[in-house]
């Protein structure tokens, strides 16, 4: 048997694959190891959807190429050629090839490279699993999209949506619950399109999970704009549930039509706008979290005007500010592109806005008081979540406890109290 390092970046999926690839390796086994120096063989769970993100993995997979080497997570599939310039011996395993882990990793400690990225037949809601987070199950209810965006390369990664069933994922999650979890993240490609393919829809599955028994909290992931308005009211009435978290991430990436279009986002900055609006309507104490992409090939300095305008207008919470970079695969790599230097110029700009205006959501919760569930740990110490999913630091906080905060101060970045 081998100590095996395991090392994810990226989104919840990522570290959910993560858990499972080292829950096969522990049932089977192998021992794992937080130090890489300690190992016998590593494993990277990696992201490419951007380029700062893609030099990373790249960074990385040369540093670990002095041992043998698995490459898992989106970057086999959509630079097969990149990870073989920079690792010629790793072994590559795709998203949807975890079922066969242990096949992979036998024959890369014995010396042959194995590459697996078709879909193999397991489950992922039944794998079994090692928790980054003890409190927290990260749940993939689906995998792959419906959308076609022109920039993005995870669709090469995944393919088209393939949604769990909700009766699989209720299980899943009840199981969880009983085993000691706190939080549950609800995890995709795009939860908006969630049951597109089988005949049901994201709030049909939280409505379900709802009604388990526990003590709990439900975090809805990345939902994308173009799919909202079919499921707008069902989901709002969904998010009156006090299992969920008034949390509402939906990225825009653009407040141009015209760009929008370029990037063959399917929605306007209209539809965004008004689900904004809606949310913050029925949810005043909530959590409004975008992303922002800047510098796309279309882009005139009238469209990045109009960017800035919709942030500047709908105030989200949170802002994820990208500068593009062309992804190879993708459709817009193919188009002309804009200067580095106004990308950067751009993507200063915003910042500048996004930062303001994060500073001023977090002030406003300033001498609030109520419930903080505290599941997670940071450099600064333990972490809680309140019902709006801001994160909020105290010292003192119990891990995996609800305890009550009065919140004394904020920076952009979150809040910091006092127990009461």
């Amino acid at each position: 048997m081998a100590r095996v390092y395991v090392e994810a970046h990226g989104c919840a999926a990522s570290y959910s694959d993560s858990e499972m690839i080292s829950g096969i390796l522990s049932g089977a086994g192998h021992t794992l190891t937080r130090d890489r120096d300690e190992s016998d063989i590593g494993v990277l769970v990696t992201c490419s959807v951007k380029d700062v993100t893609a030099n990373r993995m790249i960074h990385r997979i040369k540093t670990m190429g002095d041992k043998p080497l698995v490459v898992a997570g989106c970057m086999p599939k959509a630079e097969q050629k990149t990870i073989k310039r920079f690792a010629g011996n790793a072994s590559m395993m795709g998203p949807d090839s975890i079922g066969r882990t242990l096949d992979v990793i036998n024959d890369t400690l014995q010396g042959r490279r194995r590459t697996e990225l078709s879909e193999d037949k397991s489950d992922k809601l039944t794998l079994p699993r090692v928790r980054i987070n003890q409190a927290i199950s990260i749940i993939q209810i689906a995998t792959g999209c419906m959308s076609d965006c022109s920039f993005c390369q995870t669709k090469l990664a995944k393919g088209d949506i393939s949604s769990h069933r909700v009766g699989d994922i209720v299980r899943q999650v009840r199981h969880d619950i009983r085993d000691g979890c706190r939080e549950v993240w609800l995890s995709s490609t795009d939860n908006g399109c969630y049951g597109l393919d089988i005949g049901t829809d994201l709030p049909t599955l939280i409505d379900a999970i709802v009604q388990i028994d526990g003590d709990f909290m439900i975090r809805v992931g990345m939902m994308n704009p173009m799919y909202m308005p079919r499921i707008r009211d069902s989901l709002l009435k969904s998010y009156e549930s006090e299992k969920v978290y008034k949390f509402l991430h939906i990225p825009v990436q653009s407040g141009s039509d015209d760009t929008l279009v370029g990037m063959r986002r399917g929605h306007t900055a209209r539809t965004f706008r008004g689900m904004v609006e809606r949310f913050r309507h029925r949810f005043p104490e909530s959590t409004v979290s975008t992303d922002v992409i800047v510098g796309f090939p279309t882009e005139s300095d009238g469209d990045f005007a109009d960017t800035v305008s919709l942030i500047q207008d709908t105030r989200p919470d949170m802002v994820n500010v990208s500068r593009y970079a062309a992804r190879p695969g993708t459709k817009a790599a193919l188009m002309p592109q804009i200067d580095t230097d106004t990308v950067r110029q751009r993507s200063r700009a915003l910042h500048e806005v996004t930062t303001e205006i994060s500073l001023e959501s977090n002030e406003r919760w300033i001498g609030w008081q109520g419930d903080v569930l505290f599941a997670e740990t940071s450099s600064a110490g333990v972490r809680g979540r309140n019902m709006a999913y801001r994160p909020i630091h105290v010292h003192g906080a119990k891990l995996y406890s609800h305890q009550s905060v009065l919140v004394k101060a904020a920076t952009e970045h979150g809040l910091s109290g006092l127990l009461v």
